[in-house]
């Protein structure tokens, strides 16, 4: 015996390795790494959060309770004010058997909820496109994300929604307005989905973190609104997108009260309490209001008209949904290109980035979603410009050209 001790390798979880590795991260690098890229993907606004919200947070830490553990529900101000929204702005009464809970972003939010309803090998279905974050989460915890089809215009498909569940179903989720397509599920739809969930003994999982981000007169609904939704409706809501607040990472859960021991459960090992100074920031946003939002929308109707425009001008490779909501459009490209390599060619010949299809299921082709919101309109032109420069040279009839290697 030579002495020597031989370490065993060490074993990684099989569950994460099955997990899609987050392709934001991947398009960021490739952006970075190529300067002057202009970014069509990344979802989120161009504008601050308001002044008030910095106000709110100007004398943060000279009190000494500024350093303590806070309430795992959330700030008690915060609370309020949250509790007024909802009934000002989404006619959801917080005394008829909801819970309300401050997370870090309402991605926190989805996973403490689903954590809360499902053991491992339970079902969650999620209509396609789903949130790319949101089947990541299903599956870290052991359970099954079922995708649906939609229709063509992304909107539900209800009886499919129907046949998809089984007794291991705990949910269904509706993203609405939608994140990558920016469709907007119509009310009736949506409350359809909320009576098949109430009929099932499922939950209904509503995301609503683009509530405010609606065009053309289409209109959100909040399904817990709905005079019978308390003991199986779950809304999650987010400040990133309406107040500026993405690295902020404030959002909070609407929940029946019967989870609350579940959540309390989970929100005190993972968080213990929600970050002090963003809730004190978040309190200054709310205090100012969704108007702060709604003031930025019509710039932001007029970049997407524009945008919509200059991409029906590539319509021959180039197919696309005008929907209604958030600041997303969803590109089916005629190509022989898989779509993350499109995306790299994008960005590494042509210096505009955009976020493959394939992150958020889908699969039966080439797609693309780009995010009109986050870059100022004089930008917004130049890139789409160079997006439409890129797929015209890069999505050729002739495969074989398609299939040129990068330079």
């Amino acid at each position: 015996m030579s002495g020597q001790h031989h370490q065993a390798p060490m074993r990684n979880t099989d569950r994460l390795q099955q997990v899609q590795t987050p392709i934001i991260p991947t398009i960021a690098n490739w952006t970075r790494q190529t300067h002057g890229t202009l970014s069509l993907g990344q979802g989120m606004v161009n504008y601050p959060p308001p002044d008030s919200a910095l106000q709110a947070i100007a004398t943060f830490g000279r009190l000494p309770e500024d350093h303590l553990y806070g309430s795992p529900l959330g700030h008690p101000k915060l609370l309020e004010l949250i509790q007024s929204k909802l009934h000002q702005d989404n006619r959801i009464d917080c005394g008829r058997g909801y819970q309300v809970m401050v997370t870090a972003g309402s991605n926190m939010a989805f996973l403490n909820v689903v954590m809360a309803i499902s053991d491992p090998g339970d079902e969650i279905i999620l209509p396609m496109p789903y949130y790319f974050n949101q089947e990541m989460a299903i599956q870290m915890l052991g359970c099954v994300a079922i995708p649906v089809a939609t229709r063509e215009d992304y909107q539900l498909d209800l009886a499919a929604l129907e046949a998809a569940i089984t007794e291991k179903t705990r949910a269904i989720v509706t993203v609405s307005p939608n994140n990558p397509s920016g469709a907007v599920y119509p009310e009736k739809d949506l409350r359809a989905v909320n009576a098949l969930c109430h009929q099932r003994g499922i939950y209904h999982i509503s995301d609503e973190a683009y509530e405010y981000f609606t065009y053309d007169g289409a209109a959100h609904f909040s399904a817990a609104s709905l005079a019978d939704a308390a003991g199986h409706t779950i809304s999650l809501f987010s400040l990133s997108k309406a107040y500026g607040f993405a690295s902020w990472r404030v959002g909070y859960a609407v929940f029946p009260e019967a989870l609350l021991a579940a959540m309390l459960k989970i929100q005190d090992t993972n968080l213990i309490c929600p970050p002090a100074i963003t809730q004190v920031a978040a309190i200054g946003a709310l205090e100012t209001g969704a108007d702060y939002c709604r003031q930025q929308l019509p710039e932001l109707a007029r970049i997407r008209l524009h945008v919509l425009q200059q991409l029906q001008a590539i319509s021959e490779i180039c197919q696309l949904q005008a929907a209604s909501g958030a600041f997303y459009v969803l590109l089916k490209i005629r190509t022989s290109l898989k779509d993350v390599e499109l995306a790299e060619r994008l960005i590494k010949q042509f210096k505009v980035a955009a976020i493959p299809g394939c992150a958020f299921g889908m699969q039966d082709g080439c797609y693309l979603r780009i995010s009109y919101g986050m870059l100022s309109p004089a930008q917004v032109g130049e890139a789409i410009q160079r997006l439409i420069t890129g797929l015209l040279a890069l999505c050729s009839r002739n495969p074989l050209e398609s299939a040129t290697s990068l330079d």
